[in-house]
């Protein structure tokens, strides 16, 4: 009985050893086919989240922007003209290099970046010439004339390239350890591009491409270094991670293209088409949350006042004359509630709803006729001077995140303004008392609604 009981339980143990055994051998079948099928399969990056695409967002918009403004920069450059016709000031030339200048002095104080010194180096030189060879191969092919006449080669700016070069380099270097690096560095960019407008050296095109060029100059810089060096960075892994409130506080600087949906001297009899223009300022707000705050601009928008063709039929041989108004220029200031949407940590939708105060700048209206006896062959008849008005304003934003500190943004405004416009005709008119009633105490209700497209770049704070 005893060995019975032994020869049971021998066989009991082989049994199941056999299925143990049979057990961990389907099991390591079933892991070798898992791992052949994950061999195999290709997950699928969406487009957006792509990193070409993400580094390529920005430059498209900037040369997008400058096509889309090409036809108006005539009437931009008239807007310069008329209010800062003057303007002298070579801020640009030095500005430009500002946002390089601050790496390297973070650098030399010991300011740990993304970069150490011999690497960044690298990737700024890098950047700089491929920066060089696209804007001058593009200059001196498309010989497009500055507006001040001098040369032929305004397209595109080499100073706008330049700063924002730079300030790229600064982003590069430094946005990840602060995000007021950022502002500052794209900030100077900014400002370098208007000085070129303001000194008549550039076309609004020229700045536009130009710091397309300068972001995709750096961003392809540092591509290229980046595979050398087989990794994103020396200190990546030193730098902490920027946190902030996590509120979408914002504040940004703008320029659109603005759409008259009205004829703003329709009652003035000044014109009889809609105006085209454009708009540029400063725009922010304060978020208590992720979705609400309260936010404001300050803007300023011009619209040109295409000449309006006429005859006069008083019994004498005066002929066909054209009637030549002033821009129209508008600034103006709104507070208002502010609503945020996040999609993802890279799109964010923004919707807001201001009121505010909008001042109108003074112009003159002329007569030009070849039967005016002046070199112009223009008579001034009439200046006109706009009260200030209430003006509201309702809009929609998109923006793309480069990192959580910058963004840049596609916004459409919608804008109102009932404005009172009183013309003074010319002193010869007060002689007559009949006339300097009627003509001079004319006061016109004009209806200023418009809408504003173009594109913003968003710092967050």
């Amino acid at each position: 009985m005893k060995k019975i009981v032994i020869a049971t339980g021998i066989l009991l143990n082989l049994c199941c050893y056999q299925a143990q055994d049979t057990l961990q051998s389907r099991n390591l079948q079933k892991d070798l086919a898992l791992i052949k099928v994950d061999s195999t399969t290709h997950i699928k990056t969406p487009f957006f989240k792509k990193e070409w695409v993400k580094k390529s967002v920005a430059p498209a918009i900037l040369f997008t922007a400058a096509a889309a403004t090409w036809g108006e920069k005539e009437n931009i450059r008239e807007v310069r003209n008329r209010y800062l016709p003057t303007f002298k000031a070579k801020y640009d030339d030095y500005l430009q290099y500002a946002p390089a200048a601050a790496v390297y002095g973070l650098k030399f104080a010991g300011v740990k970046g993304r970069n150490n010194l011999g690497r960044a180096t690298l990737s700024y030189v890098t950047s700089l010439a491929i920066m060089g060879i696209l804007v001058n191969s593009i200059k001196y092919t498309a010989k497009v004339e500055r507006p001040d006449g001098s040369k032929n080669n305004s397209f595109p700016s080499g100073h706008t390239a330049m700063a924002f070069t730079n300030a790229s380099f600064l982003h590069k270097e430094y946005g990840m350890v602060n995000p007021g690096y950022s502002i500052a560095g794209y900030g100077s960019a900014a400002l370098t591009g208007l000085g070129r407008n303001l000194n008549n050296r550039h076309w609004l095109p020229d700045v536009l491409a130009g710091a397309g060029i300068g972001i995709l100059s750096t961003e392809l810089g540092y591509f290229f270094i980046d595979k050398i060096y087989k990794n994103k960075g020396d200190n990546l892994s030193l730098l902490s991670r920027i946190q902030g409130n996590d509120n979408p506080s914002f504040l940004s600087i703008k320029l659109g293209t603005a759409l008259g949906t009205t004829n703003f001297l329709k009652e003035s009899d000044l014109d009889d088409k809609k105006q085209v223009g454009f708009e540029g300022g400063l725009e922010g707000a304060y978020f208590f949350s992720k979705k609400w705050g309260v936010g404001g601009d300050i803007s300023f928008s011009s619209f040109p006042i295409k000449p309006l063709k006429a005859t006069l039929d008083d019994g004498e041989d005066f002929g066909d004359y054209t009637i030549i108004t002033q821009s129209l220029g508008f600034l103006g200031a709104g507070i208002g509630p502010y609503y945020s949407h996040e999609f993802s940590d890279k799109w964010q939708l923004t919707l807001k709803a201001t009121a505010g105060y909008s001042a109108t700048a003074s112009g003159k209206v002329f007569i030009k006729s070849d039967n005016v006896d002046n070199a112009t062959h223009e008579l001034e008849i009439a200046r006109y001077k706009p009260k200030p008005a209430f003006r509201w304003n309702t809009g929609a934003s998109l923006t793309y995140k480069f990192n959580p500190g910058l963004g840049i943004t596609l916004y459409s405004d919608y804008n109102q303004i009932k404005s009172s416009i009183r013309y003074h005709f010319s002193d010869a008119i007060e002689s007559s008392e009949d006339l300097n009633n009627e003509l001079n105490n004319l006061i016109a209700k004009e209806k200023i609604n418009y809408f504003t497209l173009g594109l913003r770049l968003t710092a967050y704070f």
